[in-house]
């Protein structure tokens, strides 16, 4: 994979990690029609995100796989610290 999307795509991964974002956020944020930097797809793609209902509103956060790969890639980031704040909306949001 093209080192410069590789990159986006733990920027993304990191950037959703400080705190729950809402899929509009995302959207306006990481949405890009360059065929070169599908970040937001190919984290998609690979799992590494995902988009659920919280509030009445679309939340997307990193899966167990995209933390994963951002604490192996991004060891200096605060990984899993803010991602409980995301896994405990989503819960209470299926409550």
């Amino acid at each position: 994979m093209n080192d410069t999307v590789e990159n986006l795509i733990l920027d993304l991964l990191e950037w959703l990690q400080r705190q729950p974002r809402t899929y509009q956020e995302t959207m306006d944020a990481w949405r890009t029609s360059c065929p070169r930097l599908p970040v937001w797809e190919d984290a998609n793609d690979r799992g590494l995100v995902e988009t659920i209902p919280a509030n009445g509103h679309p939340l997307t956060r990193l899966t167990p796989v995209g933390l994963a790969l951002l604490r192996q890639q991004r060891p200096r980031c605060l990984c899993g610290a803010l991602s409980s704040t995301a896994n405990s909306i989503a819960s209470n949001a299926r409550s």
